[in-house]
């Protein structure tokens, strides 16, 4: 494989000069750093494009439709744990702790996810038969949109590319098809299209992605070829990632699963006024994702080299996130009945609402992915996935409690409450994660601390 030669980049220079003399003589954290950019770029990009276009569908679909839309694709996305089978940060961990090893790992990551995404793809066609007996509309979206699972099986290609901090490639390819597709959106809109077309849209552009992860890849001097299954690395690969398939069914559950009990109990409209506001609440959630995909090679290296560094790296990562949260839900809180008013127009008005009390939860989210690279790094997958499970049964009890009471309210305070738990109280329920607890109630008062700074206080 052909590596980007490392060179200081001209950004430096724009950089304060307290900052630059930080970064300038460490080249992994400007390679981390110019990731992260790539990353945040590719989000921003979508965040915008996607938001403007997703808005304009909703409102061209109306609640209804709309509704059916998302009850589907979170359908869908229940099963999506058991099609990656939790290989995504498994992968990423073996590529870069053993390169030597990297045609075998993708390889047999590669049949895998295949595997995964075919045993899904039934499975999700017998449970929405069960779900939704006579809704014939709803079931052949569902088989359309399973299919998206088995080609999810050339994200080994991403996997690799954020081993080796290159993910700007990607980024490149699949903002080009982001970008091709939305427009098709707008044609759909302005040709009066249905409901299918933009179903069929969806399929397409997942095809065209995994087409596109593949060419990049062989692009960059990859050579799919050379990849190679062995059923010894299988069992070891899913010996350390079936904690993480569980942990991630949990993750959807608790992160889905309040659609699917609002279009079960209270129709499709009540999922597509819940969907408005989630669509904004989530979309923050590209945040610390990007980030902690950037800099988990490097607290890795942190680990290798001295504890008390490592341990420093993880609570500055969580103070940061913290502060990104929080300042994502103050002022949403106070503008969201004016910003959903704006985006989706009134029919969607009772979205504001939801979207007050859902945005609370991207605190615990943002928290969450943080410590999600502790417990991989420490080895303890496992208790990664009672917490997750710990917050889908609060999440499913709550819902059946809320939902009937408060309808749509109700399930986006079951959804904070559940990420809570999930996220953060779990931790201090045990010896072994207690500690990040503590790392992460320390990172509430990390604000006192940054604003002590700006203000010149030492």
């Amino acid at each position: 494989m052909q590596n980007v030669e490392n060179t200081t980049p001209r950004w430096l220079a724009l950089l304060p000069p307290f900052l630059r003399s930080r970064i300038e003589d460490r080249p992994n954290l400007q390679k981390s750093l110019i990731n992260i950019g790539w990353l945040f770029g590719d989000k921003i990009l979508r965040m915008g494009v996607g938001l403007i276009v997703g808005v304009w569908v909703a409102r061209y679909l109306g609640p209804q439709q709309f509704g059916l839309l998302n009850y589907a694709v979170a359908f869908v996305a229940l099963f999506t744990a058991i099609a990656n089978l939790g290989l995504n940060s498994i992968v990423v961990r073996d590529l870069v702790q053993d390169p030597s090893t990297a045609e075998t790992t993708m390889g047999t990551s590669f049949v895998l996810s295949v595997l995964g995404g075919l045993c899904a793809f039934c499975l999700s066609l017998l449970v929405i038969s069960y779900a939704r007996p006579n809704d014939e509309l709803a079931k052949f979206i569902v088989v359309l949109l399973s299919l998206l699972m088995v080609l999810k099986a050339t994200d080994v290609v991403r996997y690799w590319f954020e081993s080796q901090v290159q993910s700007k490639y990607v980024v490149w390819m699949e903002n080009g098809v982001f970008l091709a597709v939305s427009t098709v959106k707008i044609v759909l809109i302005l040709t009066s299209a249905s409901l299918m077309a933009f179903i069929w849209t969806i399929l397409a552009e997942s095809l065209i992605v995994a087409v596109g992860l593949m060419g990049v890849y062989a692009w960059r001097g990859g050579k799919v070829s050379a990849w190679h299954s062995r059923f010894d690395r299988a069992k070891t690969l899913l010996k350390d990632s079936w904690p993480l398939i569980l942990s991630g069914l949990a993750i959807m559950i608790y992160i889905r699963i309040d659609q699917i009990m609002l279009g079960q109990m209270l129709g499709d409209e009540s999922v597509g006024i819940y969907s408005a506001a989630v669509r904004i609440s989530e979309i923050w959630y590209f945040i610390p994702m990007s980030i902690a995909a950037s800099v988990f090679p490097s607290v890795i290296e942190a680990k290798k080299n001295k504890e008390e560094f490592y341990y420093g790296r993880l609570q500055k990562l969580f103070n940061l996130m913290f502060i990104l949260a929080l300042a994502v839900a103050l002022p949403m809180t106070f503008l969201s009945d004016w910003i959903v008013t704006l985006l989706f127009g009134t029919a969607y008005q009772q979205a504001g609402s939801v979207l007050a009390v859902h945005i609370w939860a991207g605190i615990f989210v943002f928290l969450g992915v943080a410590s999600g690279s502790w417990f991989l790094i420490e080895g303890l997958q496992r208790y990664s996935f009672y917490r997750t499970l710990s917050g889908a049964i609060v999440n499913v009890g709550l819902n059946l409690i809320l939902i009937p009471k408060f309808g749509v309210i109700g399930s986006a305070w079951a959804t904070v409450v559940s990420q809570a738990c999930a996220s953060m109280f779990f931790n201090a329920c045990n010896s072994k994660t207690r500690l990040v607890f503590l790392m992460q109630c320390k990172s509430f008062f990390a604000i006192f601390n940054y604003l002590s700074k700006l203000r010149g206080i030492k």
